[in-house]
């Protein structure tokens, strides 16, 4: 276990400054909006504010507030926040992210977790500054049992597991896996996806599968470009800033509160650009393609699963797709909570919720 500061150098922070005053503009369609995609209206705009007004100097003393380290395990140069609560019988608490958001995701429930739990919250094989991948077979359940691995080698035998999309489904295998060693998992913005005949649905739920229906049919773009050839996206990604920011600020416009127009409605531009920003100097971008072809071609991905015995916790915003009926048959739903705004991001876009709701639900288990 080494610790870790991040510490971009001056050279990588002028480069970066100067490409997208180089960029070669697409043309839009006239009329075009965020349903074809990021307009170049907005891209510009956000491009502006990146070489003239966001400072990474001040992301990256952020970033460094807590304390870091590197280790590695089964091969791979893993990254993690590990902080410590004051009660030394505090509740162990995993946190797991999802995709875009990997360094910012949880940023702002780390703190007021904390206060209540040790808190261990890794970033995932080939993100940010845990490395480009450096193997193939990055499946979910190599995934879970390498964060598990990670909690054995820092003493923790039994602790609670939480996680949003990506995240909740590690979380959730975690649970098939090592289910004597989790309180608990907690889980938000997950998705729900029929298997056989569906059970009768309530009016909230219809309306639920329907949004996860427009998800399927209009929202996965990037899903199959990344788990068909990521290696042939990875090449724009990794070399256009710009391109790269478009690339991920369309998840978060996407993915956040319906009510919010602009991804920044939602939670900030030096958020966003964080996020964006890490991707770029750990050259990672490709690396998380990579990894979404791992996890579809795993063989094992499709078929049936054991259902999650631990307690379950399910956190709902607004717009997630989460169904109740179809949660309770892959897991031991032992609470539900749903919540009248936010989107798939609750840890950005409602912090205080999803720290309140983490902490209700653990506190009456541990």
């Amino acid at each position: 276990m080494t610790p870790f500061q991040i510490d971009i150098p001056q050279e990588a922070l002028d480069d970066l400054r100067e490409r997208p005053i180089r960029t070669r503009w697409s043309p839009e369609l006239p009329g075009a909006g965020w349903e074809r995609g990021v307009p170049a209206d907005y891209l510009r705009g956000l491009a502006d504010y990146w070489v003239n007004h966001f400072d990474w100097r001040k992301a990256e003393a952020e970033l460094n507030q807590w304390p870091q380290y590197r280790t590695e395990i089964d091969g791979q140069t893993l990254h993690f926040r590990h902080i410590r609560a004051e009660r030394e019988d505090a509740l162990p608490l995993l946190l797991m992210h999802d995709n875009p958001g990997g360094i910012i995701g949880l940023l702002d429930v780390l703190t007021p977790l904390s206060r209540h739990f040790h808190v261990v919250a890794p970033t995932m094989p080939g993100f940010g500054f845990s490395t480009p991948l450096a193997s193939v077979g990055w499946t979910v359940p190599r995934t879970a049992a390498l964060f598990d691995e990670l909690m054995s080698r820092l003493g923790y035998e039994r602790y609670g597991a939480h996680g949003g999309g990506g995240g909740a489904n590690l979380s959730m295998e975690l649970g098939r896996q090592v289910p004597q060693r989790l309180a608990g998992i907690h889980v938000n913005a997950y998705v729900t996806i029929p298997a056989g005949e569906l059970p009768e649905l309530n009016e909230d739920e219809q309306r639920r599968l329907g949004l996860m229906q427009r998800l399927m049919q209009d929202g996965l773009g990037f899903n199959i470009i990344m788990t068909t050839r990521p290696q042939t996206i990875s090449h724009g990604l990794h070399d256009s800033p710009v391109g790269q920011a478009a690339w991920i600020v369309e998840k978060f416009k996407e993915w956040t509160d319906d009510d919010a127009e602009l991804p920044e409605d939602a939670f900030s531009r030096d958020r966003i650009l964080t996020e964006v920003s890490t991707q770029w100097f750990t050259g990672t971008q490709g690396s998380i393609s990579q990894s979404y072809h791992d996890v579809s071609h795993d063989p094992n991905a499709w078929g049936p699963k054991a259902k999650v015995t631990v307690p379950a916790a399910f956190a709902v915003a607004a717009g997630d797709v989460t169904v109740r009926s179809l949660a309770e048959q892959e897991a031991n739903v032992a609470r539900w909570t749903e919540f009248d705004r936010g989107g798939a991001y609750l840890a950005l876009e409602q912090p205080e919720l999803l720290t309140s709701d983490v902490r209700d639900f653990f506190g009456g288990l541990h």
